[in-house]
C-alpha cells in the first residue's frame, strides 16, 4: 500500500489528502509534526531530503516529494474520475488555473505568514535551508491574497467550478488556499458573493472535511 506523509494542520498535505479521497485511493498515513520540526529531522530527511510535506511513498519504494508529482502520478494511475481534464484544451485550462491559484493564492499566503510569524524566524521559506524574514514581503503577501480573492470571485461569476468543465484539481487547490488564508486574517466576505457560493458548494463534498 502507498504511504502519505502528512501533517493535519498544513495546507500542502491537505491538497494530497483531498486528491486521494476524491480518487478513492486507499493509503496509509504517517504524521509529520511540523510544529516540532520533525520535517527537519534525520529520519524524515532520509525519506524526503527537501524536508517538506506531503510526500507519497509508492509500493516500489519511489517517493514523490511534491503535490505536482503526486497529482500527475495519481491521475495517470487512477484516471477516474478525471481531475486534470480529458481533452487537451481542458487539461490546459485546469493546469493554468491550478498554477494561478498556487502562485497568486497559496504562495501569497505563505509570503505573508512566513515573513511575519515570530515562530518562523529564519524559516521564511520551507525546506532544508534557513532564510531570514523580510517584513515588507509580509505586507505584499497580504495585498496579493486580497487581490487573489477578487480574481477568484470574478472567475466564478458565471461558473460553478474554477476551471475545466467540472470539479477539478484547481478546485482542490483553491479550497485549500481560501481556507488557509484565515491564518493571515483574510477570508471571503459579502463583497465576494460568487466565491462564497462556490465555497459553500464545495463544502458538500465529503473530501473537503479532510
Amino acid at each position: 500500500m502507498i504511504t502519505l506523509y502528512d501533517c493535519a494542520t498544513a495546507p500542502s498535505p491537505r491538497r494530497a489528502r483531498i486528491l486521494l479521497a476524491e480518487k478513492g485511493v486507499a493509503h496509509e498515513t504517517v504524521g509529520i509534526d511540523l510544529a516540532k520540526g520533525e520535517q527537519l529531522g534525520e529520519a524524515y530527511r532520509a525519506i524526503n531530503p527537501l524536508c517538506t510535506v506531503p510526500a507519497l511513498r509508492l509500493e516500489d519504494g519511489l517517493v514523490l516529494t511534491d503535490n505536482a508529482a503526486i497529482a500527475a502520478y495519481v491521475e495517470a494511475r487512477w484516471p477516474e474520475p478525471p481531475l486534470m481534464g480529458r481533452t487537451p484544451a481542458l487539461k490546459a485550462d485546469i493546469a493554468s488555473w491550478n498554477w494561478r491559484v498556487e502562485f497568486e493564492g497559496l504562495l501569497a499566503i505563505a509570503e505573508a505568514l512566513r515573513n511575519s510569524t515570530p515562530a518562523m524566524a529564519n524559516r521564511a521559506l520551507p525546506g532544508p535551508v534557513d532564510y531570514v524574514q523580510i517584513p515588507e514581503l509580509a505586507q505584499r503577501g497580504l495585498q496579493r491574497v486580497r487581490q487573489f480573492f477578487e480574481t477568484l470571485n470574478e472567475r466564478l461569476a458565471d461558473r460553478e467550478t474554477v476551471a475545466g468543465d467540472g470539479f477539478s484539481i484547481a478546485d482542490i487547490t483553491a479550497v485549500v488556499a481560501v481556507d488557509f488564508a484565515r491564518i493571515v486574517r483574510v477570508k471571503p466576505g459579502e463583497q465576494q458573493p460568487h466565491l462564497l457560493r462556490w465555497r459553500a458548494a464545495m463544502a458538500q463534498r465529503p473530501s473537503m472535511a479532510l
